[in-house]
This record gives structure tokens, C-alpha cells and sequence, in this order.
């Protein structure tokens, strides 16, 4: 059984290896080095202060995968606009962590009176395309090769949903 639970301060270091091992072996996250402890405690205060909320999913009372939402850009005129983020545990892909760490992420956001949410997604995938569009997600934005990870280039797909 998967259970989503608003994460805590304590679950940072399992958040940290979900999050570097997305970034060493997935185009998921465009950045190439792992992130310290120190720079996802920075993460978690940012969060915190900007009262935007982190869930965690537990599988066998383990954590599975984790879910976020935050500022879209920085100036005043996006302050209605989120962008999202799921990371899912390398062994827990493809066993429905992300369908149940979506929509507590769209709920906080009506909350917060947000008006869209928007994911960037690298265009090859296509699960995490597919899980948006089933929440009701759009393709808005296609950007070609913006993005050089693995010796390639990358695209990025924008999906939006107006809340």
C-alpha cells in the first residue's frame, strides 16, 4: 500500500539520495553533479518560509518518492503561477508513486489560491507526460535542444493546467 504524508525535516537525507541518484542516471533534472545535504537544506527552508508544501509517498514503510511545488519565475506577475516537481525511488518507477504524489501537489496549489501549475518535463518522458496529462495537464511549450546532458541534447516540454 502507498501512503502520501506532508514530508518532515528527518526524511532530507532519504529526499537527497531519491533526488541524486535522479540526477546521476535520469534527464529528469537537467544539472550534473549531486547536491550536498547542505544545499537540500536550503531547499527545505526555501519551502518552508514560502509556506509551499513537500509530500513524501511510503511504500512498505519506506519512502518511495517525493512531490513539490514552487515558484514558476521570479518576478511579481508570476506570483499566481507554481511549477511542480515528482522525483520517484529508482526502484519504485512505474508503480503508481507519481498518480498518488500529483494530486495532493494540485490541491495545495488551489489552497494557495494559485491559478496554474506548470511542469517541465524532458520530451523523452513519457510517463511523467502521460501521468500530467491524466491529471489534466496540457502541452503548452516545446523547447528544441535546450538542454545537453549524456552527450545529447535534450528537449523540454512545458504542461500547464489552469486550476
Amino acid at each position: 500500500m502507498i501512503t502520501v504524508r506532508p514530508a518532515v525535516e528527518s526524511d532530507l537525507p532519504l529526499l537527497l539520495e531519491i533526488y541524486n541518484e535522479v540526477i546521476m542516471n535520469t534527464t529528469a533534472v537537467y544539472d550534473y553533479e549531486p547536491h550536498t545535504m547542505e544545499m537540500r537544506q536550503q531547499w527545505w527552508q526555501a519551502k518552508q518560509s514560502q509556506r509551499f508544501p513537500v509530500f513524501v509517498a511510503e511504500a512498505n514503510g519506506l519512502i518511495a518518492g517525493f512531490s513539490s511545488i514552487g515558484p514558476f519565475r521570479a518576478w511579481a506577475a508570476y506570483q499566481y503561477t507554481v511549477e511542480n516537481s515528482i522525483y520517484v525511488a529508482a526502484s519504485s518507477r512505474g508503480k503508481g508513486i507519481g498518480k498518488v504524489l500529483l494530486p495532493p501537489l494540485i490541491n495545495a496549489a488551489k489552497e494557495l489560491k494559485m491559478h496554474s501549475i506548470v511542469a517541465g518535463i524532458d520530451a523523452s518522458n513519457t510517463a511523467s507526460i502521460k501521468l500530467h496529462q491524466s491529471f489534466g495537464f496540457e502541452e503548452v511549450a516545446h523547447f528544441k535542444q535546450v538542454g545537453w546532458k549524456f552527450n545529447q541534447w535534450l528537449d523540454l516540454k512545458f504542461l500547464q493546467r489552469i486550476l
